[in-house]
């Protein structure tokens, strides 16, 4: 088939099972994107759609970076795959160490895979690992939180606390708390950037330990801004409790850096924005600017010495994937990083916040369907009253009609969620902020 026929939805759709979709009612009315390039994707009719959710929080750069594809583009002209298993190719050793060059103090290794989901599972693994190599096998608990996205691997699953995307597959892995969601309404509605109440919700923790004894707990992993459970900023101090109660009991503290990894927040990592440093980090997403999948776990110093003890010829950690370290995706990721610093784009997060939180907060005023609206850095959420006995029906109604008019945005049950590309600009920022209010007066 040529590429031009391949830009023409097939007839039968019926193949492909998509991720995270009611497939049926998709396939009733679908909608298809053909191209990209900065901040807006082209529909098969050749009309232009302004993106505000940077692909799935990961098109950071903006779409179809020229310098990125040019960068896989070579690669996959020159080296296509490599196995990262007791061999190497260059480029995965120049990526990890420019990563470590913008990393949180601390940190000076990253484990690559292939995914968010590989991630936050390979990060769970070390914790489990770390303790064993310090004589410390009985901490097997794992602790998440409530309203929490950890991807949809085994272990990421386990620790999420999205009850419905748990729900069909059981109680998932044993062992496994959650720490209470920080979303309140009474004290917090409307607030500009972190909450200013909410600190006692880590104090949760230390409750939650002394009923699973802390010494049989492996880690606490929470998003530091949660991300899928409705861009949950955290409150004021929050953070920095929960660090202090895991240091205190010897139990590693996991940020899943995801979503805010690489800028979202106007810092490379959340835990440079927020002042709170963790033991190990996930992230994925804007590492390859979503161009080829790629993820990572960072590892503080203490964590790696710990599990490099023993002899020379002794594998440090049994687990790795085979896309670990792909010559495409670290040709990407480099290629990435340069337009992240070439261009100032953290640094023009930092600057333009401001305006963001101003428009989206200004959408308050298209009526009183607005129950709450959220924000920090380049994240927001635009939350709406549920109609009667219609959860999720008002949300959505406001997302088709933002995409008629050439907006996407994406609605999670009543919650509008917003996480533009960085490259953003003020217009741009008022297209969004105006499509929402025309929405929702439309209610």
């Amino acid at each position: 088939m040529s590429q031009a026929n391949l830009d023409i939805p097939p007839n039968d759709l019926e193949a492909y099972w998509m991720p995270m979709t009611p497939n049926r009612r998709f396939k009733s009315a679908p909608e298809f994107f053909v191209e990209a390039k900065g901040m807006h994707y082209k529909t098969p009719e050749g009309r232009p759609v302004l993106d505000a959710i940077a692909g799935l929080w990961c098109v950071n750069a903006g779409h179809c970076h020229p310098k990125i594809i040019e960068a896989i583009r070579h690669q996959a002209g020159k080296l296509d795959y490599a196995s990262s298993f007791s061999l190497g190719h260059p480029l995965a050793f120049h990526y990890t160490n420019r990563v470590m060059e913008i990393a949180p103090k601390g940190f000076d290794h990253i484990f690559l895979a292939g995914s968010g989901s590989e991630a936050v599972d390979t990060a769970l693994k070390m914790a489990l690992a770390y303790h064993r190599a310090r004589g410390e096998g009985h901490r097997q608990r794992l602790i998440g939180r409530q309203r929490s996205y950890h991807g949809m691997g085994f272990g990421g699953l386990s620790v999420s606390g999205i009850g419905w995307q748990r729900a069909q597959f059981g109680v998932m892995l044993p062992g496994v708390s959650h720490l209470p969601h920080t979303h309140d309404l009474t004290r917090n509605a409307f607030s500009k950037g972190e909450p200013e109440h909410g600190v006692d919700f880590a104090d949760a923790l230390e409750g939650l330990l002394t009923s699973v004894d802390p010494s049989t707990v492996a880690a606490v992993i929470v998003e530091p801004v949660a991300g899928a459970g409705g861009v949950l900023p955290p409150p004021k101090g929050y953070l920095k409790r929960l660090r202090e109660i895991t240091s205190k009991h010897g139990i590693l503290l996991i940020f899943d850096e995801v979503v805010t990894g690489f800028g979202r927040l106007g810092a490379p990592f959340a835990a440079q924005a927020l002042g709170v440093t963790p033991d190990l980090i996930t992230c994925a997403k804007g590492m390859s600017n979503g161009a080829v999948p790629m993820g990572g776990v960072l590892v503080h110093h203490h964590v790696h010495e710990a599990m490099s003890q023993g002899p020379e010829a002794t594998v440090e950690l049994a687990h790795g994937y085979t896309y670990s370290g792909h010559p495409l995706a670290c040709a990407a990721a480099l290629a990435t990083l340069d337009v992240y610093q070439e261009e100032g784009i953290f640094e023009k997060v930092a600057r333009i916040a401001g305006k963001w939180e101003a428009a989206i907060h200004d959408i308050r005023s298209a009526g009183g369907v607005v129950r709450d609206i959220r924000n920090l850095g380049l994240l927001g959420a635009v939350e709406i009253e549920a109609a009667p006995n219609a959860p999720g029906q008002r949300a959505r109604a406001v997302a088709n009609h933002c995409f008629e008019n050439g907006i996407f945005v994406r609605a999670l049950g009543d919650t509008l969620i917003l996480s533009p590309p960085l490259i953003i600009n003020e217009e741009q920022i008022g297209q969004i902020a105006d499509g929402i209010k025309n929405g929702i007066r439309t209610l």
